[in-house]
């Protein structure tokens, strides 16, 4: 609520985030709805002043990746952000609401870790600079956890999760009696961000609307993400698999094509649909369609968990009551716990039938293999229409 000249006045959400409210005064009881600017018309202006900026400023990089812009003076002689090549300045192409965007980015170090997906939640460091090198926000060296999800950020901001994917996490290393801990090995660089990828229209207090905005980051960590949503009870339940194994052509991103306000014209291979049913597997609780949860199919049976028998031998199989995506290694940072799985989501099994002169069926089943729970490149169960065996 905004208090001005003793009139009330208030902000109305429109439908999709296509228009906002402003708080301008036409008469004494009388509220002014202000459409949001045309989102192709603004991003040329917009590109058109951050490649002003990155051919008019200059970086410097300290050892630790602490970065500093500024504006080259009159006569100087400094190397620009555009033409500087000691840091190649590098493009990310991303679609969001009709417009094609260039995002230039940064790399000053891709980091040794794991990459984040555009879904999942990241520890970082960062600082928030306008174009004209004041900044509006920082972490001030600290690490600060943010999650990736434009769907529960608020204020969104959509050119984060497109950019972090492109970079890698550091490692943790426990630094005191206290539990505090130092990162090395991070990912680090600069994100120029177009206002359509940023607050666009309706800004947190102190950023002005359509502001294009400057991120430098050192990306530490990060917390995977399994979003399938309950939504009778209303909270996160996951399927069993993390989003970014349901990344299936690996490049680190996952689009929903059900929000057709950002992603209008999303192509089919950023859609990983593997049942075409309009729910991207990530969210999608059966995502093979056969009628299946996930979590179902990846469930071990009871006696396959811990230490059991295998073919008349004693076999430890995990301590997990699901499989993983692949077979997993114990952790040595947890000398105290075995995190051990043999065994990954397994393909439709191959072995033997239970009577090999008759029909495979449910009554009828092959019998699991070890190559079954392997094998590079398997179609796992939960992604395979055709088992478990159909009823009769």
């Amino acid at each position: 609520m905004i208090i001005m000249n003793k009139f009330k006045y208030y902000f109305v959400l429109l439908l999709a985030g296509l228009a906002i409210v402003s708080c301008n005064k036409k008469d004494d009881d009388e509220v002014v709805v202000v459409p949001l600017r045309d989102y192709a018309v603004q991003y040329k202006a917009d590109n058109d002043s951050i490649e002003k900026y990155l051919k008019t400023n200059y970086i410097t990089v300290t050892e630790n990746y602490d970065v500093t812009i500024a504006k080259i003076p009159a006569g100087g002689t400094q190397t620009s952000i555009w033409d500087q090549q000691e840091y190649p300045l590098r493009i990310r192409p991303v679609s969001s609401r009709g417009v094609d965007y260039k995002v230039y980015y940064l790399s000053f170090r891709e980091g040794v870790g794991e990459r984040p997906c555009n879904f999942d939640e990241i520890t970082v460091s960062y600082t928030g600079t306008f174009l004209d090198n004041k900044q509006f926000d920082s972490s001030y060296g600290v690490e600060r956890n943010f999650n990736l999800d434009i769907y529960v950020t608020a204020p969104i901001i959509d050119g984060w999760p497109e950019i972090m994917p492109q970079f890698r996490v550091g490692t943790r290393n426990a630094t005191g009696i206290d539990g505090s801990f130092t990162y090395d090995g991070y990912g680090a660089g600069v994100m120029f961000l177009p206002s359509g990828l940023a607050y666009y229209g309706n800004p947190p207090a102190g950023i002005p609307q359509y502001a294009p905005l400057v991120f430098s980051f050192k990306l530490l960590a990060l917390k995977r993400s399994d979003l399938e949503y309950n939504a009778s009870t209303q909270t996160k339940v996951g399927d069993g698999v993390p989003s970014y194994l349901e990344d299936l052509n690996g490049d680190g991103y996952l689009y929903d094509p059900r929000d057709t306000a950002r992603y209008p014209t999303l192509s089919d291979d950023k859609i990983e649909d593997t049942d075409k049913d309009g729910i991207p597997d990530f969210l999608d609780f059966d995502d093979d369609g056969d009628g299946y949860t996930t979590r179902f199919e990846l469930t071990k049976p009871t006696d396959q968990i811990g230490w059991g028998t295998l073919d008349g031998t004693s076999f430890y199989f995990g301590i997990r009551n699901y499989y993983p995506w692949d077979p997993m290694t114990d952790d040595t940072n947890t000398p105290n716990v075995d995190e051990t799985e043999p065994r990954g989501i397994p393909r439709r099994p191959t072995g033997k039938l239970k009577d090999e002169n008759a029909t495979e069926s449910i009554d009828n089943p092959r019998s699991f293999v070890p190559e079954d729970y392997t094998a590079p490149g398997r179609l796992r169960i939960h992604l395979d229409k055709t088992y478990p065996y159909q009823k009769k």
